[in-house]
């Protein structure tokens, strides 16, 4: 009984931790950073409406409202990069491509700021289990 009790109580303890390991790749592609989904700093990874979502997949950073992004590189200087990304202008189903040029600054692996005609946000890398259910599917 002693010892159905205490392993009861570890797994219970330590299924959190267990849930929360991040399986997700290293970070690489075009910017050096972790793929996955980013949110706005101002939000929380929990609940992020579409507009504060970013997601890298090692060759562009989309949108809720794009897809398929590959930046080109114009410029690097330091953790700065000037790029020009061209994206499908639609989250799924057909779309037309798009061109722009954006500033990218990479704090580090986990957090990027994106530039677009001024106006900067900065992100956060948002691990898997973070998400809520509807982001966890796209973020694989």
């Amino acid at each position: 009984m002693k010892r159905t009790l205490l392993s009861c109580l570890l797994i219970a303890c330590c299924a959190s931790s267990w849930a929360s390991v991040d399986t997700s790749p290293k970070p690489g592609g075009v910017y050096r950073l972790k793929p996955g989904i980013y949110v706005d700093t101002s939000m929380d990874c929990g609940s992020p409406p579409n507009a504060a979502i970013r997601r890298y997949d090692g060759k562009g950073i989309s949108t809720a409202h794009t897809r398929a992004c590959r930046a080109k590189v114009l410029s690097k200087k330091g953790k700065v990069y000037t790029v020009r990304q061209s994206c499908i202008d639609a989250g799924s189903g057909p779309g037309p491509r798009f061109d722009q040029t954006q500033k990218i600054r990479v704090a580090d692996a986990l957090t990027f700021s994106q530039t677009i005609r001024g106006h900067s946000t900065t992100y956060r890398y948002c691990p898997v289990y973070q998400l809520p259910k509807d982001l966890r599917a796209y973020a694989r």
